[in-house]
């Protein structure tokens, strides 16, 4: 555009419409409101794909889980008060798993402000401590520049959630400005002193890890990470609900660190000599409640790789500290020679070894007549190595992190936060983005209903998902948690929960009922036939607790019962 040219005057929300086609955006997830609905009108025939949920906690949990998959930032609208107090959920997951996230928030009229009118809020004030940055456009000339700078903000050094607070009125405004450009994910690449120092630090432990986490990766880093992995025959373990950056199958892979921890997994890190951080920012659930490692100084060598310079020894001070993304220093290590032979090759061979026990579903017996380590070993034989495996929280989850490979980049959406309600919203965040890939949840009882109204946001755009709900009757983490405390003492713990193959039915979807381990297999043929959203309600013996233990032999351990 030249100097000379004025662009055509256009509304403050057909401007915003057009900032987000500019950096992108073909589909956005909302719960619509009053707040907004000058954009909702200007969306109105558009290209970019609105897909209408049933509440904003699961529309931000859909962005959330595109921002997971593609690295740009997700998009969600919500309206005022409430409509944003619902999405915080969705939000605070963004934060604390480093995802780019953009929730635009309707606000009340700039003339009303300051007088707690109906539905206020101060949002750059209420998200200053839970969006990376929250801003409130009160004059449409400035969208481009604060649109822009959001997506920027959103996907550069530790991604994370932006909020932009939209009032109404400003909406309408009619002005004359020109788009910005493109926003982009700036690369920061290792500088070569520093692969020069890690190359020589390696070389010189007899018995190192490699520690893989956070954000910002793709299937090229995944694929350069491996092919350093293999030459250099380094150990590498994934931390939690990060499996999908280390295939299950490389003869490196150690398996992940997170909860429920492979105990052969943690002796072997403790042992470590060197330990190899790249990307994660080694919190609370990797590092077992701040136990692995001392702080500030841990008592073995540490290098540490992070995009965000600020998370470089802000809790654990490294011996190196490089700061680089994880797709150029992916790049860079896929260069490194490596030593003719490797001091460390027959630790690394044991450590797969152990994590391939570890993960046998057929080694696994739990009482009831649904044993979960055959429907883990069926499942694994039936679905294509890139399905999209989504859960929320809770011990179920357990079966999807210790007992399905993950081998493929993109396959894996799950909450590092620890958030009940993910699978269902991530798995339809997932499904309408990439139609053609399979994409499978799993839910506990408690968690499912968290966001189970999605459900119907499933049928209502035919994005046929399959989710596994798993029903024991009870919040079973906190139930187990509860036994080792207060054993004998249930309190607030039992669900009375539905029919949930009625459910699923009552929507639109397809239903299964799931009592015992041979009616499995023909139910999920079934399922994935159906063509239409499914629902598997597997009834789980509420004894079974988790893969290892019941909660009987929790009790009997509080309480000392039985002990010598």
């Amino acid at each position: 555009m030249s100097e000379s040219t004025t662009p055509p005057a256009r509304t403050g929300a057909q401007l915003l419409v057009d900032q987000l086609r500019v950096q992108g955006v073909e589909q956005l997830f909302c719960v619509p409101g009053e707040s907004y609905l000058a954009v909702l009108d200007a969306l109105h025939g558009g290209a970019i794909r609105v897909i209408v949920c049933r509440q904003e906690g699961g529309a931000a949990m859909m962005a959330e889980a595109q921002g997971k998959l593609t690295g740009r930032p997700g998009i969600c609208f919500v309206t005022r008060g409430p409509g944003i107090a619902n999405a915080m959920a969705g939000i605070h997951i963004a934060q604390q798993d480093s995802t780019p996230l953009i929730v635009f928030v309707g606000q009340i009229a700039r003339e009303a402000m300051h007088r707690d009118a109906f539905q206020e809020v101060d949002y750059p004030a209420l998200f200053s401590q839970f969006a990376k940055w929250a801003v409130q456009i009160d004059d449409a000339r400035r969208i481009p520049e604060l649109v822009a700078r959001a997506f920027h903000v959103a996907m550069n050094g530790r991604p994370g959630p932006v909020v932009v607070a939209l009032p109404e009125d400003m909406l309408s405004d009619k002005v004359s400005v020109p788009d910005a450009l493109p926003s982009a994910a700036l690369e920061i690449a290792p500088d070569a002193a520093a692969l020069d120092a890690l190359a020589a630090q390696l070389r010189q432990a007899e018995r190192p890890m490699v520690l893989v986490g956070g954000s910002r990766w793709s299937a090229q880093a995944v694929q350069d990470l491996a092919a350093f992995a293999g030459r250099w025959q380094l150990p590498v373990a994934t931390t939690f609900r990060r499996q999908m950056l280390f295939p299950a199958g490389h003869p490196s892979h150690a398996g992940g660190l997170g909860i429920g921890t492979n105990p052969q997994l943690l002796q072997r890190i403790k042992a470590a000599d060197l330990i190899v951080a790249l990307g994660t920012r080694l919190g609370d659930v990797p590092s077992q409640g701040y136990a692995l490692w001392d702080i500030p100084v841990p008592g073995q060598a540490l290098i540490h790789v992070h995009a965000s310079a600020e998370e470089l020894g802000r809790l654990y001070q490294p011996q190196l500290a490089i700061h680089a993304t994880p797709r150029a220093m992916a790049s860079a290590l896929a260069g490194l020679a490596p030593p003719a032979a490797p001091a460390w090759a027959a630790h690394t061979r044991q450590a797969h070894a152990d994590e391939l026990a570890w993960s046998d579903a057929r080694s696994v017996t739990i009482p009831g007549r649904l044993q979960m380590g055959a429907v883990m070993q069926h499942l694994r034989e039936v679905l294509p190595a890139d399905t999209i495996v989504c859960n929320g929280a809770g011990n179920f989850t357990t079966w999807v992190h210790r007992f399905w490979p993950f081998t493929r980049w993109a396959s894996q959406l799950a909450p590092v936060c620890g958030s009940m309600g993910y699978g269902l919203p991530a798995a339809l965040g997932a499904k309408s983005l990439w139609p053609a890939r399979e994409v499978l949840a799993f839910a506990g009882d408690g968690d499912f209903l968290m966001h189970g109204q999605e459900f119907a946001t499933a049928v209502q755009y035919d994005l046929p998902i399959v989710v596994i709900v798993l029903d024991n009757g009870m919040y079973g983490t906190i139930r187990m948690h509860q036994e080792r405390h207060y054993p004998g003492r249930v309190s607030a713990t039992e669900l009375q929960n539905p029919d949930f193959c009625a459910y699923a039915k009552a929507f639109g979807g397809h239903g299964e009922r799931v009592e015992c381990t041979e009616d499995f297999a023909p139910a999920l043929a079934r399922a994935r036939a159906s063509g239409k959203p499914a629902l598997i309600h597997c009834l789980i013996d509420p004894q079974a607790i988790t893969p290892g233990t019941t909660l009987d032999a929790l009790r009997r351990s509080a309480t000392g019962a039985g002990a010598n």
